[in-house]
């Protein structure tokens, strides 16, 4: 049962990224390149947030202390790959011609750093819990819920996701100078990993409810953004 629930977890966070990575960035290796150039500035954002940790001392076991400044890190690198990528347009243009649709739709180089961004803020956020959960008995860790795995996996989609479309958002709002944009990514990303210490009560659904409802919203603002309207929604779904 606990191999079960260690590959259920697994496809249940990382599923849905993984097709989204299939069908959106595989067939184009530029993409993959912004993608693991994303990834890697997100690490960074991770070690800056650690050497801050473990520099102020006596806030060392405040747990809120350290997920703030971890929050206000990431989003200042989300800010430098986006000055990155699009310093980078030009020399884009002359590695392949297939990038043609990348330069000219920027909402894409917002979509797949997001999705860098995501994957690996997933992934080092689920990878040791499911090591846990291949056994022996672990139901719970600590005499905990036996939902702390299947939650901690729905978590880390929901983040992944998040980063996602708040990319989208963010490098929108930068290239249109809306200001209330940024602070509306850098506040609800803050909000929502607040909302994850209330995990430490085992009150899942105080977290989780609200975590998805925001998803869907920022989902909707990311589409919006992006120039997608309920007309185009409704062509992209439409069986030919």
């Amino acid at each position: 049962m606990t191999v079960v629930e260690f590959f259920g977890c697994t496809f249940l966070a990382f599923g849905p990224p993984f097709a989204m990575f299939i069908f959106t960035i595989a067939h184009d290796p530029v993409r993959i390149i912004i993608l693991i150039a994303a990834s890697f500035f997100w690490l960074l954002s991770l070690l800056l947030s650690s050497l801050w940790w473990f520099m102020v001392i006596p806030l060392k076991g405040q747990l809120a202390f350290g997920l703030v400044f971890s929050v206000l890190f990431q989003e200042v690198f989300r800010y430098l790959i986006y000055k990155i990528l699009r310093k980078a347009e030009n020399g884009l243009k002359r590695i392949t011609d297939d990038s043609t649709q990348l330069i000219e739709n920027k909402h894409i180089l917002a979509y797949v750093s997001g999705l860098g961004f995501g994957i690996i803020s997933g992934a080092f956020s689920l990878v040791n819990v499911v090591a846990d959960a291949v056994g022996p008995a672990t139901m719970g860790l600590k005499s905990g819920t036996e939902m702390f795995f299947i939650t901690s996996a729905a978590t880390s989609l929901c983040f992944i996701l998040l980063h996602t479309f708040w990319s989208v958002i963010f490098f929108n709002a930068l290239d249109n100078g809306n200001k209330i944009q940024v602070a509306a990514v850098v506040s609800s990303h803050l909000l929502v990993s607040l909302l994850t210490l209330l995990n430490r009560y085992q009150i899942y659904s105080a977290t989780l409810i609200p975590l998805y409802a925001i998803v869907i919203f920022t989902m909707m603002c990311a589409f919006r953004v992006a120039g997608g309207s309920f007309a185009s929604f409704k062509a992209s779904v439409k069986l030919q």
